[in-house]
């Protein structure tokens, strides 16, 4: 049995939109690495790091670094899991392919889609095949997907955060010498300026790495729930289409036989 859904598992994997997720990240990722050489080779970059004496811009870099790991992970994940999905989707759509259920689908490729199928097969076997309601076992299968994707949003409002903060501190280093300033000493006057010219800057450095940091992190899990949602919505349609049907159907030929001719 095995041997013969070798062939339709193979000819999914070929379909380009398996990778899809994966593909935008890269291509967004690709964009955003250019677009940094462009900063560094300008010097605006060193300029923004140096100038920055709070480290601030320094931290909010790194933790973008850190959630675009993060964030490749999951989605590659999800890539995964949408090609699980079609695997068993080709299988149960084979003339034999709801035989596939008798052995509780285990027989089906690995995956969260395939655990749910397992489970809606156990819940409908419990119930003498009656008609199976999935809507709390769905529920768990959206939870199962997004993971952690919710870090995103975490690390997005912090990135937010972080850069109201350098512009606080920032705010505090510029008017700090106003406190004791002597408009006569034209010394103190000059030393006075600088500082705030750096408080200006660090405000200004941080606040604008924390806004593109928050934005870029957002847009990257923007796609990765998009992905996520197409793969919950290929899970609902296979199971409706493939799988209650067919455990219905049995219940119906349960009844059927038990019943005096």
């Amino acid at each position: 049995m095995s041997s013969m859904t070798i062939g339709p598992i193979a000819g999914s994997t070929a379909d380009p939109s398996e990778r899809s997720a994966l593909l935008f990240w890269m291509i967004f990722t690709g964009l955003s690495i250019f677009a940094v050489v462009l900063l560094w080779r300008f010097g605006l970059i060193h300029l923004m790091l140096t100038s920055d004496r709070t480290y601030i811009s320094s931290v909010i870099a790194a933790l973008y670094l850190v959630t675009c790991g993060h964030c490749f992970l999951r989605t590659r994940a999800i890539a995964r899991e949408g090609a699980a999905a079609r695997r068993c989707r080709a299988v149960l759509a084979a003339p034999d392919g709801g035989k596939m259920l008798d052995a509780r689908a285990t027989a089906l490729p690995r995956g969260l889609v395939r655990d749910h199928i397992e489970s809606l097969v156990t819940k409908a076997a419990a119930q003498d095949y009656r008609p199976v309601d999935q809507t709390l076992l769905l529920r768990t299968l959206a939870d199962r997907l997004r993971g952690s994707n919710g870090f995103g949003a975490f690390v997005s409002d912090t990135l937010m955060k972080l850069g109201l903060l350098g512009t606080i501190i920032g705010f505090i280093i510029m008017l700090a010498p106003i406190a004791g300033l002597d408009a006569a000493d034209k010394v103190a006057m000059r030393s006075s300026m600088g500082l705030m010219s750096d408080g200006m800057a660090v405000a200004m450095y941080t606040t604008l790495a924390g806004l593109v940091g928050s934005i870029l992190v957002r847009i990257q899990y923007y796609m990765l729930d998009a992905a996520t949602q197409r793969v919950f919505s290929d899970a609902v349609v296979l199971t409706e289409t493939y799988v209650t049907p067919v455990l219905e159907r049995k219940g119906s030929d349960i009844k059927g036989a038990g019943m005096p001719s």
